[in-house]
């Protein structure tokens, strides 16, 4: 083979991506020494997606402090590609699950105005491209506190400005004044890493689905939703726009549609983004083989996670691709999908434990390639 791509997914809680495609490409070079190998850092969207952004494009990290879901101060990063005009945020980073301790998560009163901070801190040095991964959050606000940041003040019935944006709040909101918004907003252009379908609110939406898993209740839930109602109706008699039914404004509490409504983003699947943003198509051209893998395989995968979205690229270029997993499951649905092959890099006497270990994953991945490279 004169061409190998190696595009695999973080094993979660043991390899990052990168490393992961280090062991691969080892087993390459031991088969094929003189096989040029392409080994990209590779995200779904969701965690690890910032990491490999700055990477792909000579970025840096912009170390930053702003505020928790809970209005504490927090040290976090975000990243700016190497021509200082592309920024890339995480909202986990600042408004993510984990920043807030399990006996006081509450989505009534939790709040993206960190996720704000970060922007605005990025558009002060320059930047007018984002690109916003929004998995993972602890708010259902509708973005309220991210605008807030960005200088967007809500009012409500008696004209008076509300305090900081939480899901408590959204059914108070009556108007909304622009006139002390962040002017290079105008001129700049969003694109968000959105992999939940949920419309902004109803049965389906981000309250019922996704608060009781940050700390709702039934009552709660029920507020939240109601509150989400009002403040699409309020969005809509400012901005014209109707994003009730809009597929993926319900994501991250409902910023997947204050994303869309007032900064004019852009909602697409977190691995169309990675893939476009890496130039994944032009990298593969005149591959022999692309390896592609993440922690576990099974009909999921074939649900927008990274090896689905790229062998969609590689049957474009008839590429043949293999995948390989700490675990396979449904085996015979990956190969109907169209995966040349499909491997677990473990035995099948090894423990979890045991698996776990970075370096036994490590030479796991490393053999696993060895092999299937001598097969071709």
């Amino acid at each position: 083979m004169k061409k190998v791509v190696i595009a695999i997914d973080s094993f979660k809680g043991c390899l990052s991506s990168a490393e992961a495609g280090k062991a691969a490409a080892e087993g390459i070079r031991s088969v094929f020494p003189e096989c040029e190998i392409l080994s990209l850092p590779i995200a779904d969207g969701g965690e690890g997606m910032l990491d490999v952004l700055i990477a792909a494009t000579n970025g840096r990290e912009v170390q930053i402090s702003a505020h928790n879901p809970l209005m504490e101060w927090h040290d976090t990063y975000y990243g700016i590609s190497e021509d200082g005009k592309t920024a890339f945020i995480e909202m986990a980073s600042i408004s993510g699950l984990p920043l807030v301790p399990p006996e006081k998560r509450n989505p009534m009163l939790t709040t993206s105005y960190g996720t704000g901070e970060l922007i605005r801190d990025a558009l002060e040095r320059g930047c007018r491209n984002f690109i916003i991964g929004i998995g993972g959050s602890a708010t259902n606000d509708a973005g309220l506190g991210m605008l807030q940041a960005l200088g967007f003040r809500f009012l409500d019935k008696e004209g008076k400005i509300l305090e900081t944006g939480n899901g408590k709040i959204l059914m108070e909101v009556v108007s909304i004044d622009t006139s002390f918004v962040h002017p290079d907003l105008r001129t700049s252009h969003f694109t968000v890493a959105c992999d939940v379908q949920n419309p902004f609110y109803g049965l389906e939406g981000a309250a019922y689905i996704f608060a009781p898993q940050k700390g709702a209740d039934r009552k709660m839930v029920e507020a939240l939703d109601a509150g989400m109602r009002n403040f699409a109706e309020v969005i809509f008699h400012t901005t014209g726009k109707d994003i009730s039914n809009h597929s993926g404004t319900g994501a991250a509490g409902g910023m997947g549609g204050s994303l869309l409504a007032f900064l004019n983003a852009k909602l697409k699947p977190g691995i169309q983004l990675m893939l476009e943003t890496l130039d994944f198509s032009n990298k593969i051209k005149g591959a022999d083989l692309i390896i592609t893998g993440e922690g576990k395989a099974d009909k999921q995968t074939l649900m927008g996670k990274v090896p689905s979205g790229i062998l969609d690229k590689a049957r474009k270029q008839k590429i043949p691709v293999i995948l390989i997993a700490g675990s396979v499951e449904n085996a015979d649905d990956l190969h109907r999908a169209g995966f040349r092959g499909v491997y677990s890099i473990n035995p099948p006497s090894i423990t979890l434990e045991q698996a776990m270990q970075p370096e036994v994953a490590r030479a796991n991945i490393s053999e696993t390639v060895v092999e299937i490279c001598r097969s071709f």
